[in-house]
This record gives structure tokens, sequence and C-alpha cells, in this order.
């Protein structure tokens, strides 16, 4: 959970810190700008706000890891997908996009804080532990941190120990660890298709482990 506040406060920092000029530039998720991807933020938020307030009174039936499942790459035709650049266009003005993130943001951070890790709840017709729901939770702050700073130069990237637990969840889900030589930035941006890998880093990977990839969750 501490990891959760951690990524969480340091992905909002980022996002209150981007100039509203760089919302109209492009994010590390294809085909979505900086506002396409901030909005998509208001949502998850909105999502944790919701599950924690979903108590389950059964079993578990995922943990952190088996909670998130391999999807084919978004193709832009998800109606959902669809949706989001309209609605961040619709704000207009970056700092109304930037409040309504702080303001939902904020209360999922508390909400968050609040929540008894021992606790069950229910989202996406599964059922799983509130530590592990907020654990599970770290690998999206950090990549959605990557993405937020992919084209822009001056943005803080997520901190250390976020990279290294997202890194270890990612190879957790998928059951393969990365070679040593990738940072864990960019085993994170590899091992999900939001770049390809270098020659040097194919040769690394290897034929077996580079047919498998990407890792697309969701």
């Amino acid at each position: 959970m501490d990891l959760f506040s951690r990524s969480w406060a340091a992905l909002l920092a980022a996002v209150a810190e981007t100039p509203d000029e760089d919302f109209a530039r492009p994010s590390g998720c294809a085909g979505w700008l900086v506002r396409d991807l901030v909005c998509h933020l208001v949502i998850d938020a909105q999502d944790v706000l919701i599950t924690l307030a979903t108590p389950a009174a059964t079993a578990p039936t995922v943990d952190a890891s088996s909670y998130w499942k391999r999807v084919e790459p978004p193709t832009g035709d998800d109606p959902l997908d669809a949706l989001i650049p309209r609605l961040a266009a619709a704000y207009g003005d970056p700092a109304l996009l930037r409040f309504h993130l702080d303001d939902v943001g904020s209360a999922a951070g508390r909400a968050a804080g609040l929540a008894d890790p021992a606790g069950l709840v229910g989202t996406r017709d599964e059922v799983l532990s509130v530590g592990d729901y907020l654990t599970a939770y770290v690998l999206e702050w950090t990549l959605h941190h990557l993405d937020l700073v992919a084209h822009l130069p001056a943005g803080a990237p997520p901190p250390a120990e976020t990279l290294a637990a997202a890194r270890r969840a990612l190879e957790r889900i998928v059951g393969t660890a990365f070679p040593t030589s990738f940072s864990d930035v960019d085993a994170l941006r590899v091992g999900t298709g939001r770049r390809a890998p270098s020659q040097a880093e194919a040769a690394a990977l290897g034929a077996e482990f580079l047919g498998r990839l990407p890792f697309v969750l969701g």
C-alpha cells in the first residue's frame, strides 16, 4: 500500500507540474495526447474509488498478479478508447482537466490510505483483497507515469522504487525475467510494447522471448 501511495502521488505531482502547452504533445500511449492520458487517469481514479466502496463476501478469485490479463493491443476501435480523446478535448482548458484529476485523484489516494488491506473487494467480476488490488495498481500508475513523460524532456520520472516494483510485477505476470542488462524503464517500455527493442536488446532477449512480445495487459 505504501508503493501504491508513492506511485500515485508521484504521478499526480507530475501531471500538476505539466505545463498547459504540453497537454497537446503525444504521450507514450499510441494515439493519445497527454491530455487524453490525463483524462484516462481521471477514469482510473474513479475506478479505484468505486472498487474500494464495493466490498465482497466471497473468497478471492485473483491476486495482484492474476488481476491483470493479457489482451490484444488497442486498435482505437474500443468505444471507451475512442471516447476518451473526445472527453479530454471537451475540457478545453488544461487547468480544468488538471483540477479534476487532482480532485478525484486525491480522494482515491485518501480512500486507499484508509482501506483495510485484508478487506475483500469486487471489480471486473473478480474478488481480491484490498492489498492485492492496490498492489496491482502500482504497475498501472508506473506505466502511465512513463507514458506521461515519454515526450516531455523536463517531466519528472517515476520513483526508482516504484519502477523496480513495477518491473517485478510485470515479470511475475508474464512468468519471465528480463535480462539484467535492461534498466527498469527499458524492461517496462519494451515489455509492454511501448517501444521496439534495439538490436542489442533483441539479442539479449533471444528469439523465444522476442516472439512473446509485447505483453499488453488489461
